[in-house]
């Protein structure tokens, strides 16, 4: 990790529901001490509506959020990149920590069918938490 606060990349296709829901959370649990950073090797015009329901219901507002796309810059930047489907599309520089995480896309899917997804990726996240920042765990 860099010697001032870790900085997470989350990467997906679209860049508009995977990684925007787990940049959203671990934001919000972690607040100031993460550095983090979402994109996408194709995103998307807007992120997912329903995703973004699906996160209102937990009170994270990601209705601000626009998909980006994904850099080597960003890449570069990140301690830890976590890819949710996005394949070999993601840069690979030596000393960065990679996870794949396999979450269903929300992509075409309702807020119901979201909310399983939505919550599998808050226990990733707070598991990813507690190896970031173990003094706060």
């Amino acid at each position: 990790m860099s010697e001032t606060k870790p900085s997470v990349l989350f990467v997906c296709v679209h860049n508009a529901g995977r990684s925007q829901m787990a940049a959203a959370f671990l934001t919000h649990l972690a607040g100031d001490p993460v550095e983090v950073r979402s994109a996408g090797s194709a995103p998307a015009d807007a992120v997912n509506q329903a995703a973004v329901q699906a996160m209102a219901e937990v009170g994270i507002d990601m209705s601000a959020e626009t998909p980006k796309m994904l850099t080597v810059e960003a890449v570069q930047a990140s301690d830890v990149v976590i890819t949710m489907g996005c394949g070999d599309t993601c840069p690979v520089f030596p000393g960065k920590k990679y996870l794949d995480w396999k979450l269903e896309d929300p992509a075409g899917q309702d807020v119901d069918a979201i909310r399983p997804i939505r919550d599998g990726t808050e226990q990733r996240i707070r598991a990813l938490l507690a190896e970031l920042l173990p003094e706060t765990a």
